[in-house]
């Protein structure tokens, strides 16, 4: 079981930020990625609907021999982790959370603001962690309909998503925020933008590195992390394989092979 892929799977493309640093801290491990990229964006379905598509993606996986799962996705983690860890008590499973916690570490106005989905920030685990961690701060919530498509059709920089972005972002910084939290894992592959749009003072802060981290954790208290050379990466979408495969190199730095998933 210490050679056997790890499974990462997102509504799109933003879990590849994720991915990423799950390949640097741990460079020893296979990795399979799903993207469901026929079914984006996940910020407007149902919740129920997005727990099947978990649900799928989980099976599938496990039929792949994975020996853990990461969503690596905000939204489908409010929906279907809890689901999954009930379904599968004896897989390490590690979920996306907006990263509340730090961010009201980090404040020196005492001002955050939040960038994420509608279904994320509609979301009692949202709501959960307000009550938690952010009890002595104001925190600023901007939902960002269309951020999502713009990134998953290639596009970082062009002046139509520099417009938008901006219409999101301004408030924020008119509130006094000194802290951005990326709350989905499509917004951090934006950071040079929005850090050309913003004060060098204010922090822009998501959570893929911890997630590796946890994972990493996991892993090791079941002493299931994988020793040796570097592994490969495996790529499906539930989309446009051709476009996916175009787009890889824009955002995972890396060309690769990328198979229909047709579930």
């Amino acid at each position: 079981m210490r050679e056997a892929p790890i499974g990462v799977f997102d509504s799109g493309v933003g879990g590849l930020s994720v991915l990423a640093e799950i390949q640097q801290r741990l460079p020893h491990e296979s990795l399979l990625y799903v993207a469901d990229c026929g079914n984006i964006p996940y910020g407007e379905k149902t919740p129920e609907f997005i727990r099947q598509r978990c649900s799928l993606v989980a099976g599938f996986f496990r039929e792949q021999g994975a020996k853990a799962l990461v969503l690596a996705c905000n939204t489908a983690t409010v929906a279907g982790v809890a689901d999954l860890r009930r379904d599968y008590p004896d897989w390490p499973i590690v979920g996306m959370e907006p990263a509340v916690k730090p961010a009201a570490a980090a404040t020196r106005s005492g001002v955050v603001g939040v960038l994420a989905t509608t279904g994320t920030l509609q979301s009692a685990k949202f709501a959960a962690l307000l009550d938690r961690f952010a009890t002595d701060i104001k925190v600023i919530t901007r939902p960002c309909p269309g951020l999502v498509e713009r990134i998953e059709a290639g596009d970082l920089h062009s002046p139509a998503l520099r417009q938008l972005l901006q219409g999101y972002v301004e408030p924020l910084l008119a509130a006094g925020c000194d802290t951005i939290i990326l709350g989905c894992t499509h917004y951090p592959f934006l950071k040079p933008l929005l850090k050309s749009m913003i004060p060098e003072d204010i922090s822009l802060i998501d959570t893929g590195a911890a997630v590796a981290r946890q994972l990493e954790r996991l892993l090791g208290e079941r002493e299931l992390l994988a020793a040796g050379p570097a592994r490969q990466t495996q790529f499906w979408t539930s989309g446009d394989p051709y476009h996916f495969r175009h787009i890889l190199p824009l955002l995972w730095k890396e060309a690769g092979a990328v198979q229909s998933f047709a579930l």
